[in-house]
C-alpha cells in the first residue's frame, strides 16, 4: 500500500496553454448564409384610386352631410318628386292620393333649414317587376307561374292566357278611389256604435303609436286590420298624446275612416259601411326611416320679447321653482296643455319635470306646448321644461284673481281663496310678503285645502269615466 501511495497516477499538467494556430486570410471571411437572399422585382407604380360610386356611399346620423335647402322641389325624376314645404319633407308619387311623409302627426310645422342625407325617395324603385315584399324572390325551379286572361275576345274557341308583367303605380293605389262619404255611408247611431265597440274594449289587437306618431307604414297596417274587422283600435303613448285632436284628425284624413269613440290615448277607427277590402288603396312600403332634417333651434339665448339678461333671470328663478307635474315615460299626457294654462294663471314661469325620459321626447313635448298653450321656451336643462307665458298672455277667465282685501272676506281666517292662491305664487310684491309673514299657517292650511279639492275633482272625473265604460260594456 505504501508503494501505491508513492506512485504518481496523473502526469503534471503544462503550466502554459498550447499555442493557438495563427489565423489565415481565409478565416476573416463571414460564413455564407444558408439560404440565398431573394431578389424581388421593383414595385409597380400605384394607380390613382377611382372615385367611388355615390350610390354606394351611405349616410347615417353621425355623418357630416349638411345641405341647406329652400322651399320648393328638391329633386324630381319621372314624376317622383321630393318637396320641401311648411310641413317638412314630403314625397310625391304619380297617381298618389296625397303627399307621403314618414310621420303625418309628429312632423314639425316649420320649414327645415337643411337635410342630413342626399335627396332620394325611401321607396322601392319603379323598375322592379314585382311589388316590394321585403323578401327575396322565389327560386325559379319552385315558382309556379300564374296565368291571367288577356281580356281579348275568344277566337276559334281558343282562350288566350298571358303572364302578368310589371305593375303600374296607379294600380298600387287602387286605381280610382271612391269618395270618403260614399265609403262611410250613413252615420252610425249610438246603439250601433255601442255594439261595434263592445268586443274591442278588452281586446289587445291594436295598432300602437309611439314617439313618431302616425307613420306612413301604419296606413297599410290599419287597412290590414280592416280586412277582418270593421273596427281598428289605435292606442297612442308618449309624445302624440299631448295633442290627441291632431292624431285623430290625421287618422281620419289619411285612412278615410271615422273615429266613433275615444278615451284617453285610445281611439276606435270605423272603416265605413261600404268598405271593400279588394278595392282599398295600397300604398308603397317605406323601406327605411329618412334622416330628420335640420330645424331651427327651440331654445334661444334671447327668446321672443325678452333680452338675454331677462331670460337669464327667469332661468335662475326656474332652478328654485317646483315643477307642476312629473311626466312618466310612455305615458298619456292628454291634460298637460290644460294644466300648463292653469299654472300660468298663478305664475309667469312654469316648470315640468321630465326625469327619466328620452331627450328627444321632452323636446318634442316642449315644441308642442309652444304652439298649443302658447308659451315661450326658456330651457331644457336638467331634464326640465321651463316655459314663460309671454307678454301677450291673456287669462282664460273674464276676471283674473285679485289680491285679498277685507271687503271680499269669505273664509274663516278672513282671506279670499283666490287671493290666497295669488299670494302663494306671486311673492314678489311687498303686500304678499307681509301677508305671508303674518298669516303663514292660515295660508298653508288653505293651500292644502285647495290641493285636496283638486285631488277630489280628479277622482270624481275618473269615476265618471269608469261609470261610462261600464255603461258601454253593458
Amino acid at each position: 500500500m505504501a508503494v501505491v501511495a508513492k506512485l504518481h497516477l496523473f502526469s503534471n499538467l503544462p503550466s502554459n496553454p498550447p499555442p493557438q494556430p495563427q489565423p489565415t486570410p481565409q478565416s476573416h471571411r463571414p460564413p455564407k448564409p444558408p439560404i440565398p437572399i431573394p431578389k424581388y422585382p421593383p414595385p409597380k407604380p400605384k394607380k390613382p384610386p377611382t372615385p367611388p360610386n355615390p350610390a354606394f356611399k351611405t349616410h347615417h346620423n353621425r355623418s357630416k352631410y349638411y345641405k341647406p335647402v329652400k322651399q320648393g322641389v328638391l329633386a324630381s325624376d319621372d314624376g317622383r318628386t321630393i318637396l320641401i314645404g311648411d310641413s317638412g319633407v314630403s314625397y310625391q308619387l304619380p297617381g298618389a292620393p296625397f303627399e307621403f311623409q314618414f310621420s303625418y302627426s309628429e312632423t314639425p310645422k316649420v320649414k327645415p333649414l337643411a337635410i342630413r342625407e342626399p335627396a332620394f325617395l325611401p321607396f322601392a324603385p319603379p323598375t322592379m317587376n314585382r311589388p316590394w315584399t321585403g323578401k327575396a324572390p322565389m327560386k325559379k325551379a319552385k315558382r309556379n307561374v300564374r296565368l291571367f286572361g288577356s281580356g281579348e275576345e275568344e277566337s276559334d274557341g281558343v282562350r288566350r292566357m298571358e303572364m302578368r308583367g310589371g305593375y303600374e303605380v296607379k294600380e298600387l293605389f287602387g286605381g280610382e278611389l271612391r269618395p270618403r262619404n260614399e265609403v262611410l255611408g250613413r252615420p252610425l247611431s249610438k246603439a250601433e256604435a255601442r255594439e261595434l265597440i263592445k268586443p274591442y274594449l278588452s281586446s289587445n289587437r291594436q295598432v300602437n303609436l309611439g314617439r313618431d306618431g302616425l307613420t306612413h307604414n301604419m296606413l297599410e297596417l290599419i287597412h290590414t286590420h280592416w280586412r277582418r274587422e270593421p273596427i281598428c283600435k289605435v292606442r297612442s303613448l308618449g309624445v302624440p298624446t299631448v295633442d290627441m285632436n291632431n292624431v285623430c284628425r290625421c287618422l281620419e284624413e289619411k285612412t278615410g275612416g271615422k273615429i266613433i269613440f275615444r278615451v284617453g290615448g285610445i281611439a276606435y277607427l270605423f272603416r265605413g259601411r261600404n268598405y271593400d277590402p279588394r278595392n282599398r288603396p295600397r300604398y308603397p312600403v317605406m323601406l327605411w326611416k329618412p334622416a330628420t332634417p335640420v330645424y331651427p333651434k327651440l331654445i334661444q339665448e334671447a327668446p321672443e320679447g325678452l333680452t338675454k339678461a331677462e331670460a337669464d333671470v327667469f332661468r335662475e328663478k326656474g332652478k328654485k321653482l317646483l315643477p307642476i307635474c312629473k311626466l312618466a315615460k310612455n305615458g298619456v299626457y292628454a291634460t298637460l296643455v290644460r294644466d300648463v294654462r292653469s299654472a300660468f294663471e298663478e305664475c309667469a314661469i312654469v316648470k315640468i319635470n321630465c326625469t327619466g325620459m328620452h331627450a328627444s321626447d321632452y323636446k318634442k313635448i316642449g315644441a308642442k306646448l309652444k304652439e298649443l298653450v302658447p308659451c315661450v321656451l326658456l330651457s331644457f336643462d336638467d331634464e326640465q321644461i321651463l316655459m314663460w307665458r309671454g307678454h301677450d298672455w291673456k287669462s282664460m277667465y273674464k276676471r283674473s284673481p285679485k289680491a285679498p282685501s277685507p271687503v271680499h272676506d269669505t273664509t274663516a281666517n278672513g282671506m279670499n281663496r283666490s287671493g290666497m292662491h295669488m299670494i302663494m305664487f306671486n311673492k314678489g310684491s311687498e303686500v304678499a310678503r307681509n301677508v305671508l309673514d303674518a298669516h303663514y299657517n292660515e295660508l298653508l292650511n288653505c293651500f292644502m285645502y285647495l290641493l285636496y279639492i283638486n285631488f277630489a275633482q280628479t277622482i270624481l272625473a275618473d269615476l265618471k269615466k269608469a261609470f261610462y265604460m261600464i255603461i258601454l260594456t253593458n
